[in-house]
């Protein structure tokens, strides 16, 4: 037994030592597919992916990729409209399986440690989307059957949605935090929403931003999120000028010594119209005690711009640069999703954001009277 056991430990050296550590290897099988199908391997380094290498699919739906990564970083194979991430580094032998039929993109992936992860990962969203899949079809199957009745059921379906996004977004989040070494932990990070979780990514881009070498995701990320730092509550807000809707240069210094509610939105933005009659009941209820709204709008047509303010009575200061999201400002403020807002006190300190509704109000009630 000693010798058997000697020589089994002996070719398994040996097997491990003819392993070619120069490159990743990436063995897939997808079912349902096109026989000769295309399947192609991008790196998603870069701001864009960038085409690695293409193959075709045997009759059986396998294929092969062999392809160099010094550090560990994403990758991306791609099947028709089908898209898989994958992580991987030289030496690591990953499998990939999926049905190409499956209009969720669940897939398989393992065999080596990021690819484990991943699919730990993969199986935390999994266990979450089937269930809201579910809520979404019996939405659609209630309103086919009853249209008129449309929102009620929405409002029905609410909190067991709701209930499920929550779910999914703690596992998520806890997953990223038990994982600040791994890029799968990364990538979980990245599928929360800042306006949500801002307090908590800012702390996990802390935790990450000397693990992972030059990775220019990771750095990317880091680099937006010590922006968004400098914005959160208790934090001076950034100074800036625009073009007013009258075409006169107007200051965020210039409300300085007032409470002034920083309000990004756009004449376009189905949301920021519907919370439109909130923010002028609260103008209306506190102009008269140190307070005002200063709209920034995200439009890049003038006229649509005007013809909003017009119609939803937006009576107080706007500005624009007219340039989407892309406006610097806008850029500043690391505006990624609108409406959006900032509570700025008197001495120009962040001191509030993303009120909404009732909120806004209870917050300057308590504040202004």
């Amino acid at each position: 037994m000693m010798k058997k056991l000697g020589y089994v430990l002996v070719a398994g050296l040996a097997l491990s030592a003819c392993k070619d550590s120069s490159k990743f290897v990436i063995n897939g099988k997808f079912a349902n597919a096109a026989p000769q199908g295309k399947v192609y391997l991008f790196a998603l380094d870069k701001a864009n992916p960038v085409a690695l290498d293409s193959t075709v699919l045997s009759d059986k739906g396998e294929f092969k990729f062999n392809h160099a990564a010094p550090d560990v970083n994403f990758f991306k194979v791609s099947a028709g409209h089908n898209e898989y991430m994958i992580i991987a580094k030289n030496g690591d032998d990953i499998k990939l399986d999926a049905d190409l039929n499956d209009k969720t993109m669940h897939y398989k992936v393992s065999g080596a440690e990021e690819a484990d992860k991943l699919e730990t990962l993969n199986a935390i969203k999994n266990k979450y989307m089937t269930k809201i899949n579910a809520i979404q079809q019996k939405f659609d199957d209630q309103v086919a059957k009853q249209p008129e009745k449309r929102e009620a059921i929405m409002e029905s379906l609410r909190p067991e949605y709701t209930q499920e996004m929550e779910g999914l977004n703690k596992e998520i989040l806890k997953f990223a935090q038990e994982n600040t070494k791994s890029l799968a932990g990364f990538y979980a990070a990245n599928l929360l929403n800042p306006a949500d979780f801002e307090k908590e990514m800012v702390a996990y881009a802390d935790q990450i931003k000397d693990n992972f070498g030059s990775n220019p995701a990771v750095t990317e990320f880091v680099t937006r999120m010590s922006k968004l730092k400098a914005l959160q509550v208790g934090q001076p807000a950034p100074a800036f000028t625009m073009t007013s809707i009258d075409g006169k240069q107007v200051s965020l210094s210039d409300f300085k010594g007032k409470y002034v509610l920083l309000d990004f939105w756009a004449s376009w933005c189905q949301p920021c119209r519907q919370e439109n009659p909130n923010v002028v009941k609260a103008y209306n209820k506190f102009k008269d005690k140190n307070f005002t709204v200063f709209g920034v709008s995200l439009d890049k047509d003038v006229a649509a711009w005007k013809q909003a303010v017009g119609a939803d009575h937006l009576t107080w200061t706007h500005g624009s640069e007219l340039k989407d999201f892309e406006g610097p400002t806008v850029r500043l403020y690391q505006i990624e999703a609108i409406p959006s807002s900032f509570i700025i006190d008197p001495q120009g300190k962040i001191v509030a954001k993303n009120l909404r509704g009732e909120q806004l109000e209870d917050f300057l009630n308590k504040t202004l009277l």
